[in-house]
């Protein structure tokens, strides 16, 4: 129960960085009844231990830990907002300290907090009818976006190799212990290139785990070009009417601006990383 109201079917947008997830959010954001976050303290606290150090996320306590976390990020209060990273004031067009949504206008709540696949099989068992929506882009678009953002970054530099760092790990994209000094020398298109390779192979995973009920996958380029598309699937599978109009007139990145933003070394590091996985997607041939 969040604000007197029991959470049934929560959404959680899931995908590799600047996959289109934040576009998804502003969609349901503005779509009546829910109730979605992105980015709260508590949750990316949380999401951020279970992705450095898995065993965390398989102990008996960690369905607890992120049910506790939700529900905080979902509580409607005075303020709340304050609290809330800019996309998801920005989404939700708060300009001042909130609530961004009536407690009793909510109908569904959600979360499209950064690297929350990571947490998606504590979610699974959190949310036993939880549904997931999974954004797929090409990785080079990916890549030229991580190489513009700090965030990003920061989780290239040495000092986040941390003693409690777990190895093999997916966040990093580091499958072996041995492969750590070698991901330590490689230039930071090759790291980012190995967080979206990783990302795409849980994202396959998830897709032989769970039932077409539960998991939607889209394409970040599918909706940029065909948004109305986009937002009909979403719609028929969610069951509840999403809103179309805050997927126009976006700034979202184009489609295929890795052409003229990453350099030649760059690409060609990141299509030999990625390759597989590229060719996979459709997105090399």
């Amino acid at each position: 129960m969040v604000n007197g109201i029991k959470v049934r079917k929560p959404v959680f947008l899931l995908g590799a960085p600047h996959s289109g997830a934040d576009l998804l959010g502003r969609a349901l954001k503005r779509s009546p009844g829910f109730h979605l976050t992105m980015g709260r303290a508590c949750v990316a606290h949380v999401v951020y231990a279970f992705a450095r150090k898995p065993s965390i996320g398989r102990g008996s306590g960690a369905v607890r830990v992120l049910r506790d976390a939700l529900a905080e990020s979902w509580q409607v209060l005075p303020g709340a907002c304050e609290q809330c990273a800019e996309p998801c004031r920005e989404a939700g067009g708060v300009t001042g300290s909130g609530p961004c949504v009536s407690a009793g206008s909510i109908t569904r709540f959600g979360d499209g907090s950064p690297d929350l696949l990571y947490s998606a099989s504590v979610l699974q068992q959190a949310f036993p009818d939880a549904q997931f929506v999974q954004l797929i882009r090409d990785g080079r678009d990916v890549v030229a976006d991580m190489l513009a953002d700090p965030a990003c970054l920061a989780w290239f530099k040495p000092v986040m190799l941390a003693e409690h760092t777990e190895f093999p790990n997916d966040f990093l994209g580091v499958n072996r212990d041995e492969h750590v000094e070698r991901w330590k020398t490689m230039p930071v298109a090759g790291k980012s290139a190995l967080r979206w390779r990783s990302a795409v192979r849980l994202s396959a995973t998830l897709r032989q785990e769970l039932p077409a009920g539960r998991l939607l996958t889209l394409r970040y380029e599918d909706l940029l070009r065909r948004p109305a598309e986009s937002v009909a699937a979403l719609t028929d599978f969610l069951e509840t009417r999403v809103s179309k109009v805050a997927l126009y007139g976006t700034r979202a990145p184009e489609v295929g601006s890795w052409r003229t933003r990453l350099r030649p070394d760059d690409l060609e590091l990141v299509e030999k990383v990625a390759r597989q996985e590229l060719t996979r997607l459709g997105y090399l041939t």
